[in-house]
């Protein structure tokens, strides 16, 4: 069987097989211990746009707090939330990707609230269920099918010839850990992602939440966890460049970012959020991954799907490999 079937044959797959190959089989072959792979999940592994997906599963958590409890629809996140205007959710996280935290306490704090009194199984059972009947807002598809479908395909890949996969998200590790071995066949003790922690704030004088495994945290949960300098690192926005520079210093490393630039295929296009990324890439030999030009197909094929654009109306089966650019 072909190597990565939905990738088409251009200079990203062939560095990435090429990785895989010296890495695996070369003369400089890795032990199976060293062949560690880390990807980001948000925009990386499924769809981010327009709202990422752990995002959707808060707002749904919020709206609901907001009708029990009219006086939270009076503050954010809970009035864009009850209102469905989530222009200021939106707003928070492109504050974040460009460097200015000033709303991020608030969502740290309606997270934590949306979490407060759960038992992890509890909370895991509320995500499998949302996943279970969600669909994407702009596919109309569950997300199981807002994954990449070459994504998939680079993790089987990679387990095949002896790499550990493991998810570095600035995502909600207890969000993801319930879905990521039965989308991406990653098993919940390999994801690292944001989790609950205290640190100082000088500044404040205080001991504050600590969130997001984000931007530089990325290196350092890395080595935390995994004990190892990954060979692989996947990646699409700003947060991801310090985990992308940590791989490329392997002396085998590759970083791969992904750029989306397709309007066609459902994926919606945007630089937003990873200008240095794409700026770095091109000064540090990073491998960019074009979802335009690098992807025969992007999604997974569902048994029956909305045909991409479609504005309402019966669903209607999308023939066997998906939605193919021309």
């Amino acid at each position: 069987m072909t190597a990565l079937p939905s990738w088409r044959d251009t200079p990203a797959r062939a560095a990435i097989l090429d990785l895989v190959d010296r890495v695996a089989n070369g003369p400089d072959a890795l032990p199976p211990a060293e062949r560690v792979a880390v990807f980001d999940n948000d925009g990386t592994l499924w769809t981010e746009k327009p709202v990422p997906v752990q995002l959707h599963f808060l707002v749904e958590q919020w709206a609901r707090a907001a009708a029990s409890d009219p006086a939270l629809a009076e503050r954010q996140p809970y009035r864009a939330a009850a209102t469905g205007d989530l222009a200021w959710l939106g707003g928070a996280v492109d504050k974040h990707y460009a460097g200015d935290d000033s709303d991020l306490g608030v969502l740290i704090e309606a997270v934590v609230a949306a979490q407060a009194g759960r038992s992890v199984g509890t909370y895991a059972d509320a995500v499998r269920e949302f996943l279970d009947e969600a669909t994407h807002p702009a596919l109309g598809t569950p997300y199981r099918y807002a994954t990449y479908q070459p994504m998939r395909e680079l993790l089987d890949l990679l387990r095949d010839n002896g790499f550990s996969t493991y998810i570095t998200s600035g995502g909600d590790r207890d969000f993801m850990r319930p879905f990521t071995e039965d989308f991406y066949g990653v098993a919940p003790e390999q994801v690292v992602g944001s989790s609950l922690g205290l640190t100082y704030d000088a500044e404040k004088g205080d001991v504050v939440y600590s969130f997001l495994d984000d931007g530089p945290e990325k290196p350092v949960r890395i080595w935390s966890r995994i004990g190892r300098r990954p060979v692989l690192a996947v990646g699409n926005s700003d947060g991801d460049v310090p985990m992308l520079g940590y791989a490329s210093a392997h002396p085998l490393g590759l970083a791969v970012l992904i750029h989306h630039d397709d309007p066609d295929r459902g994926d919606l296009p945007y630089d937003k959020g990873a200008e240095q990324a794409l700026a770095l890439a091109a000064d540090e030999d990073w491998t960019v991954v074009s979802v335009r030009d690098d992807w025969s197909q992007v999604f997974p094929v569902p048994p029956v799907a909305p045909r991409v654009g479609a504005t309402g109306g019966a669903p209607v089966a999308v023939p066997h490999g998906g939605v193919e650019a021309p």
